[in-house]
């Protein structure tokens, strides 16, 4: 193999698996030790600046930065990542003066926001400090989006939201709320420079089966009907409820219900429990607060009784495998079954609705009946129109709207300035020697052995008394620094210089994992095999040296590796170093730039 070139950004920032899964890619280690020095506010900027939403995704992300942490790899659960977000927010000082200073002396380009979500909120947060006039539409009387209409406030608090969406319309956004937008054509005639479509993806899907039509009262689309307990318009729900669906916002729905007068609330899925698309803790909050979850079970009919609901009949299904491992769901032969109800909350998916953008005007539409957008500058066939978060490419969860508003607001910038937008600005990279003496370092390298704290939860009778009463507590600062010592400090990267590297193998000797082998060179299959302790994760690189004095390599293991510092504590001449890896995606122009 050839000597790993860690030159550029990508080889150090994939060894930092957190901030490579994460769309926004958050600097995760470095917050998550902030917080353990008890710099909240520093915390907090830190995720404010890559993620724009701290306190809401400290509650609510899908957390794809948690299955790669490699704290999983040494135990059986990550470090609690996505909530120790929202340590730093509960525990920060007034951060008002810390955000970007706006200009009085706009730059004459007007750009519409179609929207008041998560997406359409990062671009306006990118883009006002470089003096843009943003006019941001939304049929809601609040800003928020999904994130307002959607997320029961037992999960998210209305404080929470008005002030980190509050920290964007403060910097002088043009805010038409209560305002929809009916034709694109129109909009595009009232001379914007440019047009940001994050619209969600705002439509429920419906499942037509026999008696749908005749028992249509008690029946309720789920974010139809989550949305209209969030404004409230809807205070209570018949005692017997069934959830159709095994997703995310059926958790939300079943949960919701059991505070709003369910008894008796089961979710019925299709599928089996494990495939299910709603996320682990999501399915355990709902066992937690006693709802049965009903799995192969397949809705036939909704019966009712001159147009009264009174139940679901559903088909009782197995899972079939095909010789290339696909499944499909087949009748069991088991009799079907009936479970008699109130009400059924239908959550079975999203959909993207553009009845409002007409078909003439030179915006392509492909598959899906979506707009056709390009997945890296999210631009669409009009090139002063771009597209973001739901309205792109279907539902996901907040941070990847997040993340995609970031990449828009690029293309929006350049596409103003005349540059291509196609040029994207590269991230920001610093490497730092974590060295204070021969075997100290500047950050803490002790391993905890502590296994993964559980987040306090409010008592559940008096959790399931009221829709609005936050249900899980946050860590307070003892446990969430004692949370943040879980960190294996993934970002503080081994660095090795084989000129000064004298072969004594001592750094391979003390290794805990095995992770470090001197050996004869070789193809990558071939080496996997040969080290110390085969690299058998192929997703992970190893980390391969120049040749060395006797014509060995020296090869890590990256998969494995703890980061404790201990090949650079014992090396006798300092050809292992410690060094801070520090990485910040590069958005539009001066954006999120502190005073």
């Amino acid at each position: 193999m050839q000597r790993t070139s860690t030159e550029g950004p990508d080889y150090f920032h994939k060894v930092v698996d957190c901030q490579w899964a994460c769309p926004a890619h958050t600097p995760v280690p470095e917050y998550i030790r902030l917080i353990a020095d008890e710099r909240y506010s520093d915390a907090y900027m830190v995720n404010w600046k890559s993620n724009v939403f701290p306190g809401i995704l400290g509650r609510t992300c899908d957390r794809p930065c948690e299955p790669a942490c490699r704290r999983g790899r040494v135990e059986d659960e990550p470090v609690a990542i996505c909530r120790l977000k929202r340590v730093a927010a509960d525990n920060k000082s007034d951060v008002r003066d810390r955000m970007p200073v706006v200009p009085t002396q706009k730059n004459g380009k007007r750009i519409a926001l179609v929207g008041a979500g998560p997406a359409s909120l990062t671009v306006a947060r990118d883009l006002a400090p470089l003096g843009y006039h943003l006019v941001c539409y939304d049929s809601d009387p609040r800003s928020g989006g999904m994130i307002r209409s959607q997320i029961p406030r037992f999960r998210l608090p209305e404080t929470v939201i008005d002030e980190e969406v509050g920290y964007i319309t403060d910097l002088g956004i043009e805010m038409r709320l209560g305002q929809r937008i009916d034709s694109l054509k129109a909009l595009l005639a009232e001379g914007y420079d440019a047009v940001f479509v994050g619209s969600g993806a705002p439509r429920g899907r419906e499942l037509d089966v026999p008696g749908r039509e005749e028992a249509r009262a008690n029946i309720h689309i789920g974010i139809d009907w989550l949305s209209s307990v969030s404004f409230g318009h809807v205070e209570k729900i018949g005692k017997r409820v069934i959830v159709l669906g095994g997703g995310n916002t059926a958790m939300d729905c079943c949960r919701t219900s059991r505070r709003l007068g369910g008894e008796d609330v089961k979710v019925i899925v299709r599928s089996g429990f494990e495939e299910m698309k709603a996320s682990p803790w999501e399915k355990e909050d709902a066992i937690h607060e006693d709802i049965p979850i009903v799995n192969m079970r397949v809705p036939k009919e909704f019966t009712h009784e001159n147009g009264q609901l009174t139940g679901v009949l559903f088909e009782v299904v197995e899972a079939k495998y095909d010789e290339k491992g696909r499944r499909k769901l087949v009748a069991s032969g088991a009799p079907d079954e009936h479970y008699a109800c109130d009400d059924v909350l239908v959550a079975v998916g999203q959909e993207n609705a553009f009845p409002w953008i007409e078909r003439d005007i030179g915006l392509e539409f492909g598959e899906w009946d979506m707009p056709v957008v390009d997945e890296i500058t999210f631009q669409s066939s009009l090139p002063n129109v771009f597209f973001g978060g739901d309205a792109a490419f279907g539902p996901k969860n907040i941070i990847w709207a997040v993340a995609q508003g970031h990449d828009a607001a690029v293309s929006i910038h350049n596409f103003c300035r005349g540059v291509s937008v196609k040029d994207r600005p590269p991230p920001g990279v610093s490497m730092v020697s974590q060295k204070m003496g021969i075997h100290e370092w500047s950050y803490d390298n002790d391993i905890s052995n502590a296994l993964r704290h559980r987040v306090p939860l409010q008592d559940k009778a008096l959790a399931l008394s009221n829709v609005r009463l936050e249900v899980e507590l946050g860590f307070d600062k003892a446990l969430g620094f004692r949370e943040a010592e879980r960190c294996l400090n993934c970002d503080i990267q081994t660095v090795f210089e084989e000129p000064l590297c004298i072969e004594c193998d001592a750094c391979a000797d003390i290794c805990p994992v095995d992770c470090i082998t001197f050996t004869e060179n070789g193809d990558e299959g071939d080496l996997r095999g040969r080290l110390n302790a085969p690299a058998t994760n192929l997703t992970q690189d190893i980390y391969v040296s120049g040749a060395l004095k006797t014509g060995r390599v020296m090869v890590k293991d990256e998969d494995v590796c703890l980061h404790c510092g201990l090949c650079a504590e014992r090396c006798p001449t300092g050809a292992w170093d410690m060094q801070k890896f520090l990485l910040e995606m590069t958005q539009a122009g001066a954006a999120c730039q502190s005073r």
